[in-house]
C-alpha cells in the first residue's frame, strides 16, 4: 500500500514545540546578552539539521537559514536518488523538508528574570497582593495561552473520510500481521500519524485508535526493540518519536497509564540515551556504511525528535504529573557516568523545562512530588566537570527557577503570600549581585536561591540528592560543587529539617568514601550545624551513638573535630553526658544498655579532639563524676554483659580487649588531660590508681586517691566538684552512690567543708552509720573523722557516740579502727559513765584476731613497751637480745603458758620470717616455763598439747604445730631454729616438776 501524503503540517507541528522551546532567549542579568551554550549544544549535537561532510549544504543557525556552498552536483543528484527512492515523507535531508527548530533572534518566550520588573517587590510586601500577572512580568514570559500557541494543529483541512477509512485499513493491517522492512515500518508510523491529525472531528478515527491502544504499544514496543542499540542506520526511532508525539497533542498519551506503557516509555528512552557517542556512530559509519543515510545527521534529527516528544507530554500537564514522569525515566541518566549519556540526558531535561516554562497552565492538586530532588540534581549538573552537561543543566535551572515561582504561587494562599514575596525579593537581590551565567556555574547559590521555595519535604530531597552526589562513583559532579551545595542550603535552612536523622544515615554512609578533605570538612560542619541546634541536637546524638564501638577512624573524625560556636558547646555536651547519666539510673542486674558504651567512647573522642575544650573545663565536675561512676559499673563487664542493638554488628568480628571498662578509663584519663590535671594524673599513675580503679573489691581506694589528688593539687575544681555531690549523693543505684559517696567524702578534709550545712554532712553521716551496706558505714566514720577536727562541728559529733560505740561490735576491722580513732579524739570529752562502756567494749578485743587492734588499744591507753623488749634487728640474727626478751617475759609476765599458746598460733603464718620468729620465741619462753605451773593453771590441754609435741600423745596441739615437720622445712635457718625448739621441748617434758631453768 503506497505511503499516503501527510503534507508539511503533521510535520510542522511535531517541530512547532521545539520552536517555541529550544532558542536562545536573551539574557536580561546586567543588562548583556548571554548567548546560550546550551542552545548551541543543542543546534550543533543534537538539532535535526543535517551535517553532511564536504561541500553539503551548512546551515547557519544564527540567522536560521541555509547557507549554500555549491561544489558540484554529483552528491546532490546521489541524495536526491536516495530520497526519491525513500519517498516524500522520508527525505531527512532535504533542504525543503529540513525544519529550523529554533530562531534565536526572536526573544519572545524568554524566561528570563527581567529584575527591571521586580522594583515593586522593594516595597513592604505584606502590603501588596501577588497575582499570576506579576508572576509574568518577573520572568518576562509572554501570557500567550496554551489554546493559542497550538490553535495551528487543528487547523488543517479535514482529511476525506476515504483517505480516513485506508489509513485504518492500513494500520488494521499490520495488527494482524507483521512489519518486515524498514518501508513497511515507516508507512506504519506515518499512516498512525496521519490518522491522529484527524482526531479532532472525526469520530471512527477517535474511537480506533481508543480501542487499539494496547496494540498500538505492542507494535511500537516491537519496532524499538528490533533497532540495534549500538548503532543508528534507519530513521524507525525518530518515526517512533513523532509518532508519538502527534498522538500526544491529541491527548492521546502511548507512555502513560499502565505497566506496558511505563515500559514502552522506560524502552524508547534507553534506545536513545545510550547510543554511543556521536564520534563514536560516525566511526562505525565509516567501518558499516549505511547507504543513502547520514549517521551524524540521523543523530540530530532523532534526538530532536525525542525531545520534542518529551515536550508534547508538558504542554497540556496542568498537574505536572507528567514532568513527575518523565523525571523518573531521565533520573538514572541524569546520574550517569558516561558523559554523553548524562549530557543527552541533560540537554532533553532543559527542552522539557524551557517547554514547560513557557506554557505552564497549573492547576490543584499539584502531583510533582520530587522538586526537591529535581533542582539538586540539576543544580549539581551545574557543576559537572563536562562543560556541555553543565552549560545544558544551567539552561535548564533558569527554566525550572520560573517553573517553581509558579508552582509555589499556585500552591499558597493569600494568608502565605507574604512569605512568598519575601522569597521573591531574596530571590531578586541574589540574582542582582551575580550575571546569569555566573549565577547557574556556582551550585551553592542556586541553593540559596531555591532554600526559599522548598517546604520541608524538598528540602530533605534536595539533601539527600546531594550527600548522593558526593560519591564520585555514583554521580560525576566533583564532590566541591556536592558540598558547597549541602553546607549552603543546611546553612539557610537548616531549622525548617524534618527528617535530620536519615540525613545523619547518609552522611555517615558517605563519610567513608569521601577523601577531599575541603568536602569532609564541609560535611562534618553539616553535622555540626544540626547537632548545634537545640532541636535537633538529641537526634543527633541519638544517631551517633547508634554506631559500632569503638569508632571507626570517619566517625571518630567527626566527634574530634564539630565545629560549633562557643555557647552551643556546653549544651552538646551536656546533652551527650546526660544520655550517659540516664543510664545509671537502670537497675544494676540487667544488662548495662548500649548506650551508655556508646556515650562513653564519644566522649573520649570529643576529649582527644580538644575542640569543646571550654565546655569541658566547664562540665568538669559532672563529667568527672559521671565517668567514675560509669567505671563502677563497666567492672568485671565483657560487651556480652551489653544490651547491643540486633544487626549493629553484623559481619564483624569484636576483639575480646574492647569492654565498657577499658572506654570508661580511657575517657577519664583523657579528661583529666584535657583539663590541665596532669599531676592528678601523674599521682594516680604513679600509685597504681587506675589498676585500683578497674578492682572489684578496691575501686572505692582508687576513687579515693583520685580525690586527695584533685584536693592536693586543684582545689578550686575540688570545690565545685564536693558542691555538686550534694545533691547527687541521693541520686541513682548503689553503684552510682557508692562511687559520689568515696568521693564526696575524701573532699570533707576541704576547709570549706564546714560551710556546709549539717544536712549535707554530719546528719547524712548519721544516716550512713546505719546503712544496711558495712561500706557506707566505712565512709561515714571516715567523713566523721575528717570533719572532727573543727571545732565547731565536735558536740554534734559527740552525739553520735551511741553508734560509735556500737560499730567498736562490727567483726570489720577497718570499721572498728576508723571507730577507735574517732573515740581517741573525744575520749578527753567523755562523762565517767560513757568512757565506762567504751573500756568495757575496748577489752572485749584483745583476744581478736585482727591484730592491729592491740596495738591501737596500746596506744589509746597509753601502753609503752619496754626498752628490754625493743630489738631493731630479726631475732634470729641477734639470739642474744632475743634472749633478753625472753627472760623480761619469763620475769615480769605471769600467765605465760597463754603467751605461749597465741605465739605458737603464729608459726602457721605463710610469712617466713613470722614463723621463724614465732618458733624461736616458744623455744626460748621455755626456759621459763615448768610444769607445775602449767597443772595449777587448770589448763590441761594446754599442758598435754606442749608435751605432745615430742610424744604425739595429745594431737590436738599438733594440729597448730608440729615442730618435727618443720624440720623438713625447705628454709634452713627454720629447719635449725625448730630442732633448738623441739630440744627444749623435751627437756621440759623430761622434767616435769622442776621448777629449774633449762640451760641455752
Amino acid at each position: 500500500m503506497p505511503l499516503p501524503y501527510r503534507g508539511r503540517g503533521s510535520r510542522l507541528a511535531s517541530s512547532r514545540v521545539a520552536s517555541t522551546s529550544v532558542h536562545s532567549p536573551r539574557r536580561a542579568g546586567r543588562g548583556a546578552p548571554w548567548s546560550s551554550h546550551a542552545l548551541r549544544l543543542t543546534r550543533r549535537r543534537h538539532s535535526s539539521e543535517q551535517v553532511p561532510p564536504g561541500p553539503e549544504p551548512q546551515a547557519d543557525f544564527r540567522s536560521g537559514k541555509w547557507l549554500q556552498e555549491h561544489a558540484g552536483g554529483d552528491a546532490r543528484d546521489s541524495q536526491q536518488t536516495a530520497r526519491a527512492a525513500m519517498g516524500s515523507r522520508h527525505r531527512i535531508c532535504s533542504q525543503e523538508e529540513v525544519v529550523i527548530p529554533c530562531d534565536p533572534d526572536n526573544d519572545s518566550g524568554s524566561v528570563d528574570l527581567q529584575l527591571s520588573n521586580l522594583e515593586d517587590i522593594k516595597k513592604d510586601p505584606s502590603s501588596l497582593e501577588l497575582t499570576d500577572s506579576d508572576i509574568f512580568d518577573i520572568t518576562g514570559l509572554s501570557q500567550e495561552s496554551f489554546i493559542d500557541s497550538f490553535r495551528h494543529l487543528t487547523q488543517q483541512g479535514p482529511v476525506s473520510e476515504a483517505n480516513v477509512e485506508r489509513l485504518i485499513q492500513s494500520i488494521q493491517e499490520v495488527f494482524n500481521g507483521e512489519l518486515q522492512s524498514e518501508f513497511e515500518k515507516l508507512t506504519f508510523l506515518r499512516s498512525l500519524s496521519s490518522l491522529s491529525q484527524t482526531l479532532p472531528y472525526d469520530e471512527t478515527t477517535e474511537s480506533f485508535i481508543h480501542s487499539h491502544i494496547t496494540d498500538i504499544v505492542h507494535v511500537l514496543n516491537m519496532l524499538i526493540e528490533e533497532e540495534p542499540l549500538h548503532s543508528l542506520f534507519s530513521s524507525v526511532r525518530q518515526e517512533v518519536f513523532i509518532t508519538i508525539a502527534n498522538l500526544s497533542y491529541q491527548d492521546i498519551h502511548l507512555l502513560f497509564g499502565s505497566e506496558d506503557r511505563a515500559d514502552l516509555f522506560s524502552l524508547i528512552t534507553k534506545s536513545i540515551i545510550t547510543l554511543p557517542s556521536v564520534e563514536t556512530l560516525i566511526q562505525l559509519q565509516e567501518i558499516m556504511p549505511s547507504g543513502s543515510y547520514n549517521t551524524e545527521c540521523l543523530y540530530r534529527q532523532t534526538f530532536q525528535a525525542f525531545s520534542e516528544m518529551l515536550q508534547s507530554l508538558v504542554v497540556k500537564d496542568p498537574h505536572l504529573e507528567n514532568l513527575d514522569t518523565i523525571f523518573k525515566q531521565m533520573d538514572p541518566w541524569l546520574q550517569s557516568t558516561k558523559d554523553h549519556e548524562r549530557e543527552r540526558a541533560t540537554a532533553s531535561m532543559a527542552q522539557v523545562l524551557k517547554c514547560l516554562s513557557r506554557h505552564l497552565s497549573l492547576k490543584l492538586p499539584l502531583r510533582f512530588q520530587r522538586l526537591g530532588h529535581f533542582v539538586a540534581l540539576m543544580a549539581l549538573l551545574c557543576g559537572d566537570s563536562v562543560t556541555e552537561v553543565a552549560e545544558e543543566a544551567a539552561e535548564g535551572m533558569h527554566c525550572l527557577l520560573h517553573v517553581t515561582l509558579r508552582l509555589k504561587c499556585t500552591i499558597y494562599d493569600k494568608k502565605n503570600h507574604p512569605n512568598l514575596r519575601r522569597a521573591m525579593k531574596k530571590c531578586q537581590e541574589l540574582l542582582e549581585l551575580y550575571s546569569i551565567k555566573q549565577f547557574y556555574s556556582c551550585p551553592f547559590k542556586i541553593a540559596q536561591i531555591f532554600e526559599a521555595f522548598l517546604n520541608s519535604n524538598e528540602l530533605f530531597q534536595f539533601v539527600m540528592t546531594t550527600l548522593d552526589g558526593l560519591e564520585n562513583l555514583k554521580h560525576p559532579c566533583t564532590q566541591k560543587s556536592a558540598g558547597e551545595l549541602l553546607i549552603t542550603m543546611v546553612k539557610n535552612a537548616e531549622s525548617r529539617f524534618e527528617k535530620v536523622p536519615e540525613i545523619m544515615g547518609v552522611i555517615c554512609a558517605r563519610l567513608s568514601i569521601i577523601s577531599q578533605p575541603r568536602v569532609r570538612r564541609q560535611i562534618i560542619n553539616t553535622v555540626s550545624l544540626f547537632i548545634s541546634r537545640p532541636k535537633y541536637t538529641d537526634i543527633v546524638i541519638g544517631h551517633l551513638l547508634c554506631h559500632p564501638v569503638p569508632y571507626d577512624r570517619h566517625l571518630a573524625e567527626l566527634w574530634r573535630t564539630l565545629e560549633v560556636e562557643l555557647p552551643s558547646t556546653t549544651w552538646i555536651l551536656w546533652r551527650l553526658l546526660r544520655k550517659l547519666q540516664k543510664c545509671h539510673n537502670e537497675p544494676t542486674h540487667e544488662k548495662m544498655a548500649y548506650v551508655a558504651v556508646a556515650a562513653t567512647d564519644a566522649l573520649y573522642e570529643v576529649f582527644v579532639g580538644n575542640r569543646l575544650q571550654a565546655a569541658t573545663f566547664r562540665l568538669f565536675p559532672q563529667l568527672l563524676m559521671t565517668l567514675l561512676i560509669q567505671i563502677h559499673h563497666s567492672i568485671g563487664l565483657t560487651m556480652s554483659d551489653v544490651a547491643v542493638p540486633s544487626g549493629l554488628y553484623t559481619g564483624q568480628e569484636m576483639s575480646s580487649e574492647v569492654t565498657p571498662l577499658c572506654f570508661a578509663i580511657q575517657a577519664t584519663k583523657s579528661l583529666l588531660l584535657r583539663t590541665l590535671c596532669w599531676q592528678e594524673f601523674n599521682i594516680m599513675e604513679k600509685n597504681k590508681g587506675w589498676t585500683l580503679l578497674e578492682g572489684k573489691e578496691c575501686h572505692l581506694q582508687g576513687v579515693s586517691l583520685l580525690a586527695n589528688a584533685l584536693l592536693e593539687r586543684n582545689h578550686l575544681l575540688a570545690q565545685k566538684v564536693m558542691y555538686l555531690l550534694v545533691p547527687l549523693l541521693n541520686r541513682g543505684n548503689d553503684k552510682h552512690k557508692l562511687t559520689s559517696a568515696g568521693f564526696f567524702v575524701e573532699l570533707l578534709q576541704s576547709p570549706v567543708a564546714r560551710r556546709l550545712p549539717s544536712i549535707y554532712s554530719i546528719v547524712r553521716l548519721k544516716d550512713w552509720l546505719h546503712h544496711g551496706n558495712r561500706v557506707f558505714k566505712f565512709l561515714a566514720l571516715r567523713g566523721l573523722r575528717y570533719l572532727i577536727k573543727h571545732q565547731d562541728m565536735r558536740e554534734d559529733i559527740r552525739s553520735l557516740l551511741p553508734c560509735i560505740l556500737d560499730l567498736l561490735c562490727e567483726t570489720d576491722e577497718k570499721i572498728v579502727l576508723l571507730a577507735i580513732q574517732i573515740l581517741l579524739q573525744l575520749v578527753g570529752t567523755m562523762d565517767f559513765t560513757t568512757l565506762t562502756a567504751m573500756m568495757k567494749t575496748l577489752f572485749t578485743l584483745f583476744g581478736d584476731e585482727s591484730r592491729q587492734v592491740l596495738t591501737i588499744c596500746a596506744q589509746f591507753l597509753k601502753w609503752k613497751l619496754p626498752q628490754e623488749v625493743y630489738c631493731k634487728d630479726p631475732w634470729y640474727i641477734s639470739p642474744s637480745e632475743a634472749g633478753t626478751v625472753c627472760k623480761f617475759f619469763g620475769k615480769k609476765c605471769q600467765g605465760k603458758v597463754n603467751l605461749l599458746a597465741q605465739t605458737l598460733m603464729f608459726s602457721k603464718n605463710a610469712k617466713l620470717p613470722i614463723r621463724r620468729a614465732a618458733v624461736l620465741f616458744v623455744g626460748l619462753l621455755l626456759k621459763y616455763v615448768d610444769c607445775s605451773e602449767l597443772r595449777t593453771k587448770g589448763t590441761d590441754w594446754i599442758e598435754n598439747e606442749i608435751i605432745s609435741i615430742d610424744l604425739h600423745l595429745q594431737p590436738g596441739f599438733c594440729g597448730h604445730l608440729d615442730l618435727k615437720a618443720l624440720l623438713h622445712d625447705p628454709e634452713p635457718s627454720l629447719c635449725i631454729i625448730a630442732s633448738q625448739a623441739l630440744f627444749r621441748v623435751q627437756k621440759v617434758g623430761a622434767e616435769p616438776d622442776s621448777r629449774q631453768s633449762i640451760p641455752g
